[in-house]
């Protein structure tokens, strides 16, 4: 399956329209498989989303969009392209489908939080990049306080069923503190394990941006292991290059179709907060700091 740019999967939705394969029935809101052309897409149509108290304006369509536009524009690659388009059930969100159709088709597709795995199970070949830029092949484990070690980084701690208590933790990993950067940019407050994906390449993509761009601090991740550290400096200049896009009209024309004033405000001050501190922003008092179910 060949990836495509965002300015591809425009022109083929533009030329052959969107044809529903089937409705994903796991989603919380309504979403279809579907194709454009040859290629495989996510449909969600802004009529099948359910009102959220928390999110009462606008629509989930428009935020994944903006989302992938500020990804584009800062450069980080981690939001699979999504366009806006009037399909079969109205308007909504188009995004390029990042795992393997066949494997979904057959029935063979798994769930993602499969890679919660114990840490005795692993060795250290199973985590973290390589000098090549080797993508990892665990994202997160399970392990009792005592033996959570390096590459590991904690999030929480809990209790399983038969009451030993563990520690849910994520690798320290180059790609997935990428995602925290931009997860913090988009002040996403659904950053499940679950929403991170790997295609058949091996590139991790972040989907489920809808639950973004809130004016109000609305974090919540399953990627806090680096909370309050400096960031990387290639993530580092990624914002640099976020902040001089949202000094322009191209990008701010854009997202002013997609997302309240205030939003825009907020927006522009997360990002310039990030350039003055430097820094992996740490939880805050007063909102929950991990999505539930967190994988």
């Amino acid at each position: 399956m060949t990836p495509v740019t965002a300015d591809e999967l425009a022109s083929t939705v533009a030329d052959h329209g969107v044809e529903v394969v089937g409705r994903l029935l796991d989603a919380s809101n309504v979403a279809f498989f579907a194709t454009t052309g040859d290629t495989p897409v996510i449909y969600k149509p802004i009529r099948g989303e359910r009102p959220l108290w928390d999110f009462p304006t606008g629509c989930l369509a428009h935020r994944e969009r903006a989302s992938f536009l500020l990804d584009q524009a800062a450069g980080f690659g981690i939001v699979p392209p999504t366009v806006l388009h009037d399909g079969p059930l109205g308007p909504g969100s188009v995004q390029f489908w990042v795992t393997d159709p066949d494997a979904l088709l057959t029935g063979e597709e798994t769930d993602p939080s499969d890679d919660l795995v114990e840490l005795g199970d692993l060795d250290d070949s199973d985590v973290g990049d390589d000098g090549d830029g080797q993508a990892a092949r665990t994202l997160f484990v399970l392990a009792p306080p005592a033996e959570l070690r390096p590459p590991w980084l904690p999030v929480f701690t809990g209790e399983l069923s038969d009451g030993r208590e563990v520690v849910l933790a994520h690798a320290d990993s180059g790609e997935l503190r990428s995602v925290a950067v931009l997860d913090a940019v988009l002040n996403n407050s659904d950053r499940k394990g679950s929403h991170l994906l790997r295609s058949p390449e091996g590139h991790l993509w972040g989907i489920d941006q809808g639950l973004c761009l809130h004016e109000q601090p609305k974090l919540r991740t399953v990627l806090w292991g680096w909370a309050g550290e400096p960031l990387p400096p290639a993530d580092l200049e990624r914002i640099h290059r976020l902040a001089e896009a949202l000094r322009g009209e191209e990008l701010i024309d854009e997202l002013g179709d997609l997302l309240t004033t205030q939003e825009l405000g907020a927006l522009t001050r997360r990002v310039d907060r990030l350039v003055e501190t430097g820094r992996h922003p740490t939880p805050q008092p007063g909102w929950p700091s991990v999505p539930w179910p967190a994988l």
